[in-house]
């Protein structure tokens, strides 16, 4: 559509490039409740006249955006309530400060300013103050007819015009949703178990054993425990150890495939517990500084409670017959699909409204972080309309998607709401791969949107590097999981260095997702020292929040990662080398980023070793260092230039 001639006038101040933005403002940028937002945009008009320019917010308030280079202009913005805004950006021309401007230039070349002081009155003439500055308009209108340049020439007077003069040509872009979030989107560190394997050998575990060990899980330093589903599992087609398609008598079944005539996705796995025992487990995780998370897997069994009750919700054959979930040539015939759409493309709004009314169910009972299994296999409409209901009745609800598939499916599962995504890290393991991945994140279009989880490992993936990495493996990609990004995750086992693998699978022997494993947490080859090591530093070091500080420095050797987390706002900045193969060690040579805090070559910096707590001094920029996979896999620096901040 063309646009009108007022509508083109009305736009003579360009604004373009209004960052952040997500598809042009199709959907909403992430940000965090208490987080600085550097908002920018480019900003510029026809002629030499001063420009001005203000971030607005959704409740209207003003925030003056600075002029940066190149008609660049930037704003901090803080958001601090949870849920919907939006941003828009609005400038004009100056009018006061094109006269200040102008009027200080001929001053000073020695010229009469009689006439400028006529226009500065006829400028001044049609504004009213409001009632608490009328005075100072009073006094400067006062001033203007005296011809008082002292007066009228002021920094407080630029100050006072500069929030109340007249905006000419005012011109407004468009509109930019935000949506604000809780920290821990942004900033968490996740651990799963499957609570029926804490009961003593032998036992199904229950709620109370897990109420047992929340110490064990609070004293590693993480703040979200994550557990696989925990309702009724399905008898008809159960699977059996290690996947297979037989169960024995015994085999508990795949918590997957979910319901049973005990009930479906709003029951309980009766062996674990009832609802009082679930309640006295989120308020002991609670009182232990951890949130607990469920496993939404929209997986029915072939008992599902559902599929006798609203039969039109699931897909079936032309014979009637009810169709399982499958991947061609893959069977998964201890779970069926659920029918998102009916005849003519028309949503099935009744299944829809029921899956929403799953995640307030258990929002209502505690539970504000969802781990949701497989959402690139369920409509993308369906995802976008449900996760915008559920947050706006609990804002606070906090969605990761699980879902191990092509890049721009994953953006866009983040685009449409969810707030945490897994990533590619499990199998991102050279130099060149990490730096490569994790500049995308942090510094590409996705960083306004996407939010990566960087799990070490699942239940469902045994890493291929850590089938043979042994012990100092594990203990790397930990450490750089929590320290490459701001929310890292690790599946119970990991700490244990588990990694024995099906022959030829990216899978572990003996799966936990179909029997029970009791584990020894005390066993002398526990990482559980480096865990609770990068959690405390997590918590207690400012520039390990926000992950797109994150920058690359150079290490000469193909096998070591070189990175900083440098944060100038709370002049924190740490330092990590990391080894990255866990075979061999290498001796290699570094630099110092002194650039980073504009110092030269030849400066200095105090450096504490952040493993063993020793001080010292780090004189220039080059120096050399050497990590040992088995005594020191990894160094982590936390740097004091001169003053502090440059």
């Amino acid at each position: 559509m063309t646009d009108t001639l007022d509508e083109l006038a009305d736009r003579r101040v360009v604004i373009e490039n209004v960052e952040p933005s997500v598809n042009g403002g199709r959907f909403a940028a992430k940000v965090v409740a208490g987080w600085p937002v550097t908002i920018s945009a480019d900003i510029f008009c026809d002629g030499h006249e001063v420009i001005a320019a203000a971030v607005v917010t959704g409740d209207g308030a003003e925030h003056r955006l600075r002029h940066i280079a190149n008609d660049l202009w930037e704003a901090e913005v803080q958001f601090d309530r949870l849920g919907r805004d939006d941003i828009s950006v609005v400038a004009w021309r100056d009018a006061f400060g094109t006269w200040r401007r102008d009027t200080l230039k001929k001053i000073g070349a020695g010229q009469d300013v009689t006439v400028e002081v006529q226009e500065l009155n006829q400028l001044l003439a049609p504004m009213k103050a409001r009632r608490e500055e009328g005075t100072t308009l009073k006094a400067l209108k006062t001033a203007a007819k005296r011809g008082d340049m002292d007066a009228i020439l002021s920094d407080e007077t630029a100050a006072y015009m500069s929030r109340n003069g007249p905006r000419q040509n005012l011109s407004r872009s468009e509109t930019f949703p935000i949506y604000v979030t809780r920290e821990r989107s942004a900033f968490s560190a996740w651990y799963e178990l499957f609570p029926r394997s804490l009961g003593p050998e032998g036992r199904h575990g229950t709620f109370r054993d897990v109420i047992d060990h929340l110490p064990y899980v609070a004293d590693m330093g993480f703040d979200v425990l994550y557990f696989p589903p925990i309702h009724p599992i399905g008898r008809t087609n159960r699977k059996g150890r290690n996947n297979s398609l037989k169960a024995e008598p015994g085999d508990i079944g795949s918590p997957y495939a979910i319901g049973s005539d005990e009930g479906g996705m709003d029951a309980l796995h009766p062996e674990l517990g009832d609802f009082e025992d679930f309640a006295a487990l989120v308020a002991a995780a609670q009182a232990h500084g951890l949130e607990i998370a469920m496993d939404i897997a929209l997986n029915a069994s072939p008992d599902h409670p559902w599929i006798t009750e609203h039969p039109d919700w699931f897909e079936r054959r032309p014979d009637g017959t009810i169709k399982y979930a499958e991947n061609p040539p893959k069977k998964y015939e201890d779970i069926v699909n659920f029918r998102y759409y009916l005849e003519g493309d028309a949503p099935n709004l009744p299944l829809w409204r029921a899956i929403r009314d799953l995640f307030l169910f258990w929002a209502e009972r505690g539970v504000l972080v969802f781990r949701v299994d497989n959402p690139h296999t369920k409509p993308f409409p369906f995802w976008e309309w449900l996760i915008a209901d559920v947050q706006a009745q609990h804002p606070e609800t906090i969605f990761l998607s699980e879902a191990f598939t092509r890049p721009k499916v994953m953006k866009r599962l983040a685009k449409i709401g969810f707030d945490q995504s897994y990533t590619y890290y499990t199998w991102r393991n050279t130099k060149e791969e990490l730096t490569a991945y994790l500049t995308e994140l942090t510094t590409e279009g996705c960083r306004d949107y996407m939010r990566p989880n960087f799990f070490t490992n699942t239940p469902d993936i045994n890493p291929i590097f850590n089938q043979t990495s042994g012990r100092p493996g594990f203990r790397t990609r930990v450490v750089m999981a929590a320290s490459l990004c701001g929310n890292w995750g690790m599946y119970s086992g990991f700490e244990l260095c588990e990694g024995e693998p099906l022959p030829g699978r990216e899978e572990y022997r003996d799966s936990e997702k179909y029997e029970l494993k009791h584990r020894d947490f005390d066993a002398e080859i526990s990482i559980r020292d480096d865990v609770r090591l990068i959690n405390r530093i997590r918590r207690e070091e400012p520039a390990m929040k926000d992950f797109r500080n994150l920058k690359f420095f150079p290490a000469f050797h193909d096998e070591v990662l070189c990175y900083g987390r440098f944060d100038p706002a709370s002049r924190n900045y740490l330092l990590f080398h990391v080894l990255i193969d866990p075979h061999r060690p290498a001796e290699f040579e570094f630099e110092v980023p002194l650039w980073e805090f504009g110092l030269p070559d030849d400066a200095s910096v105090e450096v504490q070793d952040m493993l063993h707590g020793n001080s010292f001094t780090w004189h220039g920029k080059a120096h050399r260092l050497e990590l040992d996979p088995v005594e020191r896999p990894y160094a982590i620096w936390k740097l004091t230039p001169p003053g502090g901040v440059s």
